[in-house]
């Protein structure tokens, strides 16, 4: 189970997630420190080294529109977070898959900061409302790459199985 550490509305860009003006700190290592950098209170928060692995934040429509930048996923990726949104933008989602970052669309997703969810194959259970909300699932695919932890170490290990 999870808790739910920010909530954002719809539309939330790239450029909010990872501001541009970091864009001269690109490996995966360094971006974590700029995560949501004018979101004060959220990056003081992900950069005091107290926030569990798999925390969740909660996202509206088309999160991760905007440029394209690797960096937006890797700076959550960074914090070991898990993206729930009602839908992402599509370039967003494909980096977020490349590189391992748990995201999940959960198109009526109700939860607040400070909510216990629990997430299945194919729901979202807010343990703090008593309610579930179905999730579209990514494909078996984007599954394995996720849980490989990107399409590096996917396919890694594809390639070493196809040797044996």
């Amino acid at each position: 189970m999870s808790k739910v550490i920010y909530k954002f509305g719809d539309d939330i860009s790239t450029d909010i997630i990872y501001p541009g003006r970091f864009m001269a700190t690109v490996l995966p290592s360094e971006t974590p420190e700029f995560a949501f950098a004018d979101e004060k209170d959220l990056n003081k928060l992900l950069n005091s080294k107290t926030v569990p692995a798999d925390s969740i934040i909660i996202g509206g429509k088309n999160f991760g529109c905007g440029s394209s930048r690797e960096q937006a996923c890797s700076t959550l990726k960074g914090h070991e977070l898990i993206i729930i949104a009602k839908n992402f933008a599509r370039i967003f989602l494909q980096n977020s898959i490349n590189l391992g970052l748990k995201t999940v669309i959960c198109p009526d997703i109700d939860a607040d900061v400070n909510d216990e969810l629990e997430i299945s194959e194919d729901k979202v259970f807010n343990k703090t409302k008593g309610k579930e909300y179905n999730i579209i699932p990514h494909t078996k695919t984007q599954q394995e790459i996720i849980q490989a932890g990107g399409l590096i170490p996917y396919s890694r290990k594809r390639l070493i199985e196809g040797s044996k």
